[in-house]
């Protein structure tokens, strides 16, 4: 019976990948390293795969060399996989269309991962994907932390079936990184799936002394291109196979999935269509619209390779007279990106073979979005739709951006929210990397996730320098699923944690609070004057928003409790104290219970150690008497000096700052 679980999206395709494959050839790639991670520890663990043997997990010294073990292994009939991003996959894409080549089934995860361009970036777009259209392997695309568990498994089944391999890709941090109550897949569902007799048809190909094969050979003109067309038929049945192995998948989880899915008003006018989480913030974008009397609605993509543009404009209503396509990357030169292009061109070869169901041809326009994990937002997503109102919408616009050069962006609203985000309760905690603040956090959402009826999500905002650096961990509960894959917003936060006093001369994180908010201080000067450290214009937020206000000297709890100066268990103890989300004496309990889990293998003493502090958390939390009026002396000091540079003061200030939009 499949049970709910609380994971990031990396451990949860990595569970599939691991379950259904025997050699796995890895090579750490950051989003994409916990799936290897994940994946040589299980098997280090003695976990099986389906078959009951321990999938052999080999470390190569380059994602090239990763690739090359796989097809060689593949080659002797064996389920393979591997895990990467960014130049990584690039380092794969020569094996990639040798393996597609010789028609061999395989899955390839991919946290997809901005390119290095004129800068290198760790955050997620879609061009590293998008640079192996030409490989031959599926593409086929999660928006979601579900999803990255279903389709890893919905992938396996399809490119066992169809010979062709498939590129499984969600995106990098949003995804991979997201922390979410969903629905694990029991291994009786995954059996249920994965044929033994495609699996044995697989191993029969395998090259073999006993009955020879030639792969692999040098061709001329005179055949060459014969061969590459010979494998049309199979890209051509792929689509509709991939749609076999969904309606499957639905009988056995209940978990309908189509090839292009259709989310809004039956007679829309005006259609958004894009892949990959953004397609979550539009989904929850378009039910609000909707329920507003608003003709919108969403396709989302999710078998992008083999492209099929006969599923694709059937999914659409014959009302549509607008469509916007989003994609998460740019091609420089280009007069469109790509998935723009190939709606561009169903619709318009559709319409020109008389074959369409449109009533006249819709108006296409073409957008970028969500560059290196660049925010996509209710707001952003209104404008796009409010683009497609105008008499000549903008072709080629960005959105998420204030371009003053080029003047390709769009104007949005940033206080616009959906109706799903405000039914949420978010909290915000400013931690330092490696202090345990996202540690503790993730223990936190899997306590709500897994202990209560409460769906809940935790997203991570990590600074690429990592340890040492800022970390901002964004919580979200909820009674229904929650689709909003963008950060918490300004006067939507009810809960803040500033866990290191530093930050309050730097973030104007109180922005971000609601109103009768509660605001969490570690701070070693004592609660009675502890009000005159802010800065004048965090004192008159907590005056104007009616914030609560509390304080707790962490570290020293931490070294009192023998704990040194690790204090995420302490703060989470105070969250959970002042929150409410569950009965006090509960939620203690579920803290030890998780700090036991989490701890447990570095000994008794250590777990022990983390008990004592959470006792002597609520001991030392103090409620703060907030005055009627601003007493601080000081604000917040400018990014840079007054006589900085104009360029410092024009650019890098607002760089330092975090707002370079």
């Amino acid at each position: 019976m499949n049970r709910m679980v609380t994971i990031d999206g990396n451990e949860a395709a990595a569970t599939i990948a691991h379950l259904t494959s025997e050699v796995i050839a890895i090579y750490p790639i950051t989003p994409a390293s916990p799936m290897g991670e994940h994946a040589d520890e299980w098997s280090a663990q003695g976990r099986k795969n389906l078959w009951g043997t321990v999938p052999s997990v080999i470390e190569l010294q380059s994602e090239g060399g990763a690739a090359g073990a796989l097809h060689g292994a593949l080659q002797a009939g064996a389920l393979c996989t591997t895990f990467t991003a960014s130049q990584g996959l690039l380092l794969m894409i020569p094996n990639m269309y040798k393996i597609a080549g010789e028609l061999t089934p395989m899955v390839l995860h991919v946290a997809a991962r901005s390119l290095a361009a004129q800068a290198l970036s760790i955050f997620c777009d879609h061009s590293d994907v998008m640079s192996t259209r030409g490989t031959g392997f599926a593409m086929l695309c999660s928006n979601s932390v579900q999803e990255a568990m279903d389709m890893a498994l919905i992938a396996q089944a399809a490119t066992l079936q169809t010979r062709v391999p498939i590129l499984h890709f969600f995106d990098g941090f949003r995804t991979s990184h997201e922390v979410a109550k969903i629905e694990s897949l029991d291994s009786s569902v995954v059996r249920a799936m994965i044929s033994d007799e495609l699996v044995q048809a697989h191993r029969a190909r395998a090259l073999n002394p006993e009955h020879p094969v030639l792969r692999g050979s040098s061709q001329n003109p005179d055949v060459y291109f014969q061969g590459r067309e010979s494998v049309n038929l199979r890209y051509r049945e792929m689509p509709a196979a991939v749609q076999g192995v969904m309606d499957r998948f639905a009988e056995l989880t209940g978990r309908h999935y189509h090839l292009f899915d259709y989310v809004g008003a039956a007679d829309a006018e005006r259609v958004i269509v894009l892949m990959g989480s953004g397609a979550e913030a539009a989904h929850e974008t378009v039910e609000h619209l909707q329920s507003n009397g608003e003709k919108v609605g969403l396709l989302k993509v999710r078998l992008y390779r083999p492209f099929d543009p006969v599923v694709l404009l059937a999914a659409l209503p014959a009302s549509v007279r607008r469509i916007a396509v989003l994609d998460r990357t740019k091609e420089p030169g280009a007069d469109g990106e790509p998935l723009y292009k190939d709606v561009l061109t169903a619709v318009v070869q559709s319409y020109s073979a008389g074959q369409s169901h449109f009533a006249e041809l819709p108006r296409i326009i073409g957008g970028r979005y969500g560059l290196s994990s660049k925010e996509f937002t209710p707001g952003m997503i209104k404008a796009v739709f409010d683009e497609l109102k105008r008499e000549q919408p903008k072709n080629g616009f960005t959105i998420g951006i204030r371009d003053d050069v080029s003047h390709t962006s769009l104007e949005w609203d940033p206080q616009f929210r959906a109706a799903a985000t405000l039914a949420t309760n978010c909290a915000l905690f400013y931690g330092l990397g490696s202090d345990g603040t996202v540690s503790a956090n993730k223990n936190t959402i899997k306590i709500i996730g897994e202990g209560t009826d409460l769906y809940a999500q935790g997203y991570f905002v990590y600074d690429s320098k990592k340890a040492g650096a800022i970390t901002v961990s964004h919580l979200r509960f909820g009674k229904q699923p929650i689709r909003s894959s963008y950060l918490i917003g300004d006067n939507e936060a009810q809960f803040i944690g500033c866990h290191q006093t530093v930050f309050l001369d730097r973030y104007d994180m109180l922005d971000k609070a609601a109103p009768g908010a509660v605001f969490l201080l570690n701070s070693s000067v004592a609660g009675d004057a502890v009000w005159n450290t802010l800065p004048r214009r965090m004192q008159q937020q907590i005056i104007d928003k009616n914030i609560r206000f509390f304080v707790i000297d962490a570290y020293k709890v931490a070294h009192e409790s023998g704990m040194q100066r690790r204090i995420n268990t302490i703060m989470q103890t105070c969250h959970f104290a002042i929150s409410g989300l569950l009965p006090r004496d509960e939620a203690i309990a579920a803290i030890k219970q998780a700090a036991e889990k989490t701890y447990g293998k570095k000994g008794a003493q250590i777990v022990e150690l983390n008990f004592r502090a959470i006792d002597a958390a609520l001991a030392n939390l103090h409620e703060v008497v907030v005055p009627g009026k601003v007493s601080s002396v000081f604000d917040r000091p400018p990014v840079v000096a007054a006589n900085a540079p104009q360029f410092v003061q024009d650019i890098t200030a607002v760089m330092m700052a975090g707002n370079g939009d």
